[in-house]
């Protein structure tokens, strides 16, 4: 069985028609976001052009039975410790809300599915990277 979150860069590689990333998405047995991803594309609707119609598009997304929003908690904040020294040790820190992302994934097995190759540096959690360009 295949458990994807999908991050915010992949989600609007989905929404661009990015054929990997639909492809990842087809295949998937379950989909997840988490409240960060729906923060940055809710952010991102306010300041762009066609609001209304992405809400629409999200709100279509979300109801569809292979996709569930999960909660983030005090367990994710442990993970998120766990990732952020790792990544401190490495010498190779990502955005803060990646770092959330990732959390998430960790704490419920799931894979990331995202266009930010600098998941790739984040050893606690598989992730599917795709370019795009």
């Amino acid at each position: 069985m295949t458990r994807v979150l999908l991050d915010t860069s992949a989600y609007a590689a989905f929404m661009r028609g990015h054929q990997g990333v639909k492809l990842a998405i087809q295949e998937a047995d379950e989909l997840f976001l988490n409240p960060v991803v729906l923060g940055e594309l809710r952010a991102g609707f306010i300041r762009g052009r066609h609001r209304k119609k992405n809400e629409e598009e999200l709100r279509t997304f979300l109801s569809s039975p292979r996709v569930k929003v999960i909660d983030m908690n005090e367990e994710t904040s442990e993970r998120y410790a766990v990732i952020l020294n790792s990544l401190w040790d490495l010498g190779k820190p990502i955005p803060t809300n990646d770092l959330w992302i990732a959390s998430s994934a960790m704490q419920y097995g799931l894979r990331v599915l995202t266009t930010d190759a600098h998941y790739t540096d984040v050893r606690q959690v598989i992730v599917d990277w795709f370019e795009v360009s």
